[in-house]
């Protein structure tokens, strides 16, 4: 099955599949935005071409997710390891805990920092299962009274995920890397959003914070500048120089979302992505193995491992020659990992599916 501009299907868990649509416009504009004479890769970020492409990229993410005013948008750099830092630096505070919920490898490393600036109470921590579940918030015994509340809504490396949105007492903060925009979001449920968000939103150093003005509030009075919520707010994400070129990739990933029925249409796309590959899993008669437990299966991240290491190293290579790319799964899960993220056509996952099945007869 043939892809335009001869691409391969793109399975890798980030960076990730673009639009093509997404691509050609970026193209067509890269010598000479709009009549401006250069591209935005050189443009000044004060510049009001500039200003506009940041003004509306914003307003059609507030858009999308349905943001309220209260909240602010931040587009940053670093990806999600620098907020991994920059989340307790700013709110956990000298005789305060904050609450972690770990339930997979960026879960472990937002904890990580923490612990380096505060206390932390790890309230699970699914390690000895090999974080292969997301289990309900309700068997959580959260503290009403923590700084806050830290989980991640999808993990890449081991494929699980938060389908629905927690509430919590504590101000509630959530890594949204890899699955921003894949599905609605009650937005006021939460604290604090952020996500490194080189999969659904944009290329490499896509990085955004949306932050409910109480929380900002709470920042310290003093903090290092670059480290400083209050400031980025203050200076409408402009405080330094912006990533302009990736900023400008995502407000057409985001205009192109908003064409294309928004993220209602996108938990469709993805949900029927997901379960193609699923199914096939679930039809081999164990041959294929899902590591993610029932609920808690990713609609961005599948992974599943083979009988041996040798038929997965064969499946790899095989699969290339289907146009199937960056399949191999992580060191930690080993078997097979495949990332389809919003831009990630359906024909990808059936081409997937039929030959996990054709591989599982030959193999099996």
């Amino acid at each position: 099955m043939s892809q335009p501009y001869d691409r391969v299907f793109n399975f890798s868990a980030g960076p990730c599949t673009l639009p093509v649509e997404v691509l050609e416009e970026a193209k067509a504009d890269l010598l000479n935005y709009k009549s401006t004479g250069m591209s935005v890769m050189e443009m000044s970020h004060r510049s009001k071409p500039f200003e506009k492409i940041l003004a509306e990229t914003e307003a059609d993410l507030r858009s999308l997710l349905n943001i309220p005013e209260n909240y602010k948008v931040l587009f940053l750099q670093g990806g999600a390891s620098l907020q991994f830092s920059m989340i307790p630096l700013n709110y956990l505070g000298a005789g305060q805990s904050a609450d972690y919920i770990v339930t997979g490898a960026w879960g472990e490393k937002a904890l990580e920092a923490a612990n380096l600036v505060g206390t932390t109470n790890v309230v699970y921590d699914g390690k000895a299962s090999n974080f292969n579940e997301a289990p309900s918030f309700d068997s959580f015994k959260l503290n009403p009274d923590a700084a806050y509340v830290h989980f991640t809504s999808n993990e890449t490396i081991h494929g699980v995920e938060f389908l629905t949105d927690p509430s919590t007492t504590a101000p509630l903060i959530c890594d949204m890397s890899s699955d921003i925009l894949s599905r609605p979001v009650a937005i006021s449920n939460y604290a604090l959003i952020y996500a490194g968000a080189q999969k659904n939103m944009g290329p490499a150093g896509a990085t955004v914070v949306i932050v409910r003005d109480d929380l900002l509030a709470k920042g310290p009075a003093k903090m290092h500048p670059i480290l400083d919520y209050k400031l980025h707010a203050k200076n409408t994400s402009m405080y330094n120089t912006p990533p302009c070129w990736t900023i400008y990739m995502c407000g057409l990933v985001y205009k192109h979302l908003l064409n294309t029925g928004g993220v209602i249409a996108s938990q469709e796309r993805n949900t029927a992505n997901a379960n193609t590959i699923y199914k096939a899993i679930d039809a081999s008669n164990g041959f294929y193995k899902g590591h993610a437990v029932g609920g808690s299966r990713s609609i961005m991240n599948v992974t599943f491992t083979l009988p041996s290491d040798e038929l997965t190293s064969t499946f790899v290579k095989e699969a290339e020659t289907h146009q199937l790319d960056g399949l191999k799964g992580h060191r930690s899960v080993g078997g097979i990992r495949a990332s389809i993220y919003n831009a990630f056509p359906i024909e990808g996952c059936q081409v997937l599916a039929g030959f996990m099945t054709e591989f599982a007869a030959k193999n099996g």
